[in-house]
């Protein structure tokens, strides 16, 4: 019903446009419990295979929503519903912001890909926090971010401002340094503004909730190493590789709306072009790391083979955004059914037996 129905008719619509709809559309849906039961009879697949205990956390499966597309916390309900093992909220910075100008979001429908500058557009800390209930059945994660106009040398406060308002309504919470569509951004993952940011979180953290730290693939290999000895100096208690990309390779797309070549446009690409650099980089951080810090692998999955590639590299959790949009709600079943096939097949009765095995 996807592929022939609601894709074509969202796909009609500005991608911005499409989005909101869907949201309107969630937060309808979210308004009944008993299509919540019938939309969970139908998506939702469990298995005892595929649950596990990561940064102290129950996850009744490794597949979340990547931050982005609940931004404002708005249909939580929705996620669960659709079989997801936890959702991530954000990006949200402490005031609300409008982003930036449209159009913003693009389809790269030939290459299966979003390019998205989006800059951070959301409700702000407070109204969100009043937006999540307190006690939280299911794993909810929070991406925070800073205001476009915090000078670099004052991001730390806008990241400790976030998570003092946010930190009893979130299971784990990001430190997003890894944007490209804030000015400047990237550079807070320096090891200088990066430790800054980290200590005054880690301050105000009293009931120790896992931090982690969403990174770029765009990074120097010595740089991810740099910043995964970091984490682990600081008790961050995970990593999730990886951000979109600014890289322009070997697209299929070359020309976006008005003709504009696709180098002629800011933000980030998600998708299947980024699935092969975050599988590098997962294998990456498994091994210089030891396996001692917990990784979420995001970027270009979109059926279970990618979703095993990314578990077998070194992934604990996974999350998608960009194959939901091209494939719809049914991908969820399709990749737990397959990663649990696999698992089967290799003789496998937990996650963590599969975790950098980097079995095919």
């Amino acid at each position: 019903m996807y592929q022939q129905v609601l894709r074509p008719l969202f796909f009609t619509l500005d991608p911005e446009q499409a989005h909101n709809l869907a949201i309107k559309t969630g937060k309808t849906i979210c308004s009944s419990s008993f299509i919540l039961d019938r939309l969970a009879d139908l998506f939702c697949y469990d298995h005892p295979y595929l649950r596990q205990e990561v940064m102290g956390i129950e996850f009744k499966n490794p597949l979340g929503l990547a931050a982005g597309f609940d931004k404002n916390a708005e249909v939580i309900a929705l996620w669960q519903s659709l079989g997801f093992g936890f959702a991530e909220v954000g990006t949200i910075t402490p005031l609300p912001q409008m982003g930036n100008p449209k159009p913003r979001l693009f389809r790269l429908v030939e290459d299966e890909a979003i390019l998205n500058r989006m800059g951070f557009n959301n409700d702000g800390a407070k109204e969100i926090a009043d937006r999540l209930k307190d006690h939280i059945s299911f794993p909810i994660g929070i991406n925070l971010g800073k205001q476009k106009d915090t000078p670099l040398d004052r991001a730390k406060e806008d990241y400790r401002d976030c998570f003092r308002w946010l930190k009893d309504k979130g299971s784990y919470f990001v430190v997003n340094v890894s944007s490209p569509n804030t000015p400047n951004l990237r550079d807070l993952q320096s090891i200088d503004h990066l430790q800054g940011i980290l200590s005054d979180i880690q301050a105000e953290n009293k009931t120790s909730k896992p931090v982690l730290v969403k990174i770029a693939p765009d990074l120097k290999d010595e740089e991810i190493k740099e910043i995964v000895d970091l984490c682990l100096n600081c008790q961050v208690r995970g990593i999730i590789a990886t951000n979109t990309t600014t890289a322009r390779h070997n697209l299929k797309t070359t020309k976006l709306a008005k003709g504009k070549k696709i180098e002629e446009e800011a933000g980030g690409i998600s998708g299947q072009p980024l699935k092969h650099r975050s599988n590098q980089v997962i294998q990456m951080i498994w091994q210089h790391s030891q396996g001692k810090i917990p990784i979420v692998g995001v970027g270009g999955i979109g059926s279970p083979d990618d979703a095993w590639q990314k578990l077998t590299a070194g992934a604990s959790l996974l999350q998608i955004y960009t194959g939901l949009v091209y494939q719809g709600p049914g991908l969820i079943k399709t990749i737990l059914k397959g990663i649990t096939a696999r698992m089967e097949q290799h003789n496998f009765t937990n996650i963590r037996q599969v975790i950098g095995s980097k079995i095919k």
